[in-house]
């Protein structure tokens, strides 16, 4: 019955190539639940995968740098063509949930504010990298095409709005939208309610 059921859903081709998905999945990220292919990872041994860890195709995980790390929690899912990029550290917590081509980095190529910043002269490529960890809380909810920006923390059981630019931190259980990420909500549990913050 569940055969049939997955080849309603998926189609003969479909399902061929989600049998060599989990076949992958099992040899080479046994915690994961499901990597479909393509993907693409640099620095593996810096990644750690919680369990049950779902992507769809087109995930690039870059672990630039032996002291680096990409830390996924349990049961997390992201979708098609998300790219997640460190120099330093990238931790993503429990039960999160990351929509199609979402880009979440720890570092930018020069530096932009401060006292000593990049030469625009200086191609991109050959300024040198800054870095500052990114966490994002537990049971977030990240929408298509967001960007997370480098030293930014997302709280616990937030929602990013779709084509968001989180450049700053976002407090437990808002709802932030916009370039930059602004909240417009925030969760009243008294009232059970995403209301705008006071």
């Amino acid at each position: 019955m569940r055969l049939a059921a997955l080849f309603r859903s998926y189609g003969g081709y479909g399902l061929i190539r989600l049998a060599v998905d989990l076949a992958c999945t099992r040899l080479m990220f046994p915690r994961a639940r499901l990597i479909r292919r393509p993907f693409y990872i640099r620095g593996a041994h810096s990644i750690v995968f919680g369990r049950g860890f779902t992507s769809g195709p087109g995930l690039r995980l870059d672990a630039l740098g032996d002291a680096v790390k990409i830390v996924i929690g349990d049961d997390v899912q992201v979708n098609n063509n998300v790219h997640i990029a460190a120099t330093k550290n990238v931790s993503i917590g429990n039960r999160v949930l990351i929509a199609s081509g979402v880009f979440i980095a720890d570092h930018n190529h020069g530096v932009y504010s401060g006292d000593d910043q990049s030469n625009p002269n200086v191609p991109p490529a050959a300024r040198p990298l800054s870095s500052s960890s990114v966490a994002i809380g537990d049971d977030t909810w990240l929408g298509e095409h967001v960007c997370v920006l480098p030293g930014v923390r997302i709280g616990k059981g937030v929602v990013v709005g779709a084509g968001a630019v989180v450049t700053a931190d976002l407090p437990d259980f808002v709802l932030a939208v916009g370039s930059p990420a602004r909240v417009i909500k925030q969760f009243e549990f008294s009232r059970g309610r995403w209301l705008p913050p006071k």
